[in-house]
């Protein structure tokens, strides 16, 4: 959506990698957005995103009108069905039908043999890929890893709206997600004890709000009691910094 930053950046350093030719769409897409969220103050800037493809090397800029997408008298969404119902699809209902929908179109206009997301948002990459695996799409979707700042917050195109103060206060995202990597790495599988020292660490923040912390299946997006020796596990977490909503995961084998 724009407002690029490293992450972005890192994600098209893997698709000039691995193709011949890199394509970057471009689209604040306002389907995406629920009636009380950030459509309109999303952070925009076209001209700088375009001159940092530019450095970045990218061969063509995809920058569709809303026109385009959704032209007059649109009517066909996209519904993943379960793994949209939980946790991101709890606190924002229509979100993920937007996403999808997008998607779809971004890849049917563009028709690439790959496609790069990043891992940030977790469920997002899961739903795309359920969505390519049942329609049968010929396109591969790349995972690529969460860029973070040197202190640990992942970067975010939303992290612009955060005070100097509520930047630090951010750090507990990154914060409970390192105590329960080293709760997990210490021996503990009881997803009730992690998830509750996860909490008290965001408790005492005064400027959060939490929307869920999770540890869920990588694979199915399943949410879990106990850990299992040998398997894949998003941990999750989704939180107001002041007004600012921010979220972040880690992956990690047992």
């Amino acid at each position: 959506m724009g407002f690029l930053h490293e992450g972005h950046l890192s994600i098209i350093k893997q698709s000039k990698k691995k193709c011949d030719v890199t394509i970057v769409s471009i689209f604040v897409n306002p389907t995406q957005f629920g009636p009380s969220e950030d459509f309109n103050s999303y952070p925009r800037n076209t001209e700088r995103d375009n001159e940092l493809l530019e450095t970045g090397g990218v061969d063509y800029l995809f920058l569709p009108s809303q026109e385009e997408i959704y032209p007059k008298n649109f009517q066909t969404f996209v519904n993943v069905e379960y793994v949209t119902k939980k946790l991101e699809g709890e606190v924002r209902p229509t979100h993920f039908r937007g996403v999808s929908t997008v998607v779809l179109i971004l890849l049917n206009s563009v028709q690439p043999d790959f496609a790069f997301f990043g891992q940030k948002d977790a469920q997002q990459l899961a739903i795309v890929k359920q969505m390519v695996k049942d329609l049968n799409l010929d396109v591969e979707i790349i995972s690529c890893t969460t860029v973070r700042e040197p202190d640990g917050l992942a970067l975010s195109s939303r992290n612009v709206y955060l005070s100097p103060s509520e930047r630090k206060e951010a750090l507990v995202l990154y914060q409970s997600l390192e105590l329960a990597k080293k709760l997990i790495s210490s021996g503990e599988r009881s997803t009730n004890i992690i998830l509750s020292e996860m909490n008290e660490l965001f408790s005492k923040i005064q400027s959060t709000n939490v929307d869920y912390i999770k540890i869920v299946e990588a694979d199915t997006f399943e949410i879990v009691d106990e850990l299992t020796e040998g398997k894949d596990y998003f941990i999750l977490v989704a939180c107001k910094i002041g007004k600012t909503r921010l979220i972040d995961n880690i992956l990690l084998t047992v």
